[in-house]
């Protein structure tokens, strides 16, 4: 009598090591799709970038990504989002760049100090 128990304990510990090994396998999967669709996603923005900027526009941004990366990621998903509801007309070169990143440009904070 004293082996049943123990079976079923471990019987039930198996079960439960299955339920979680599956869980685990099926959120690996959720995010393998996720992935691709970000790297698809991803493609479809450089594409639309490639499309609608000058080589001297995208090198600029390249250089505002490189040293301020979320200001950058706001001026992509703008030149993104400009290019699909269609208010570009030809393409974005170097001093439309400038203007556009003059108007993103977030407010810098200047502190006056006065000494007494």
């Amino acid at each position: 009598m004293s082996g049943s128990p123990d079976e079923e304990k471990l019987e039930e510990l198996r079960q439960k090591k299955m339920e979680q090994l599956q869980d685990r396998a099926e959120s690996q999967q959720g995010g393998e799709e996720q992935e691709a669709a970000r790297q698809q996603a991803e493609a479809q923005k450089k594409a639309v970038l490639r499309q609608h900027l000058t080589d001297d526009a995208r090198k600029r941004l390249n250089t505002v990504k490189m040293s301020k990366p979320q200001f950058g990621e706001q001026v992509e998903r703008q030149v993104v989002s400009l290019a699909r509801s269609g208010r570009i007309q030809g393409k974005i070169d170097d001093e439309k760049m400038k203007q556009l990143l003059k108007e993103l440009k977030p407010d810098s904070k200047s502190f006056d100090i006065q000494r007494r």
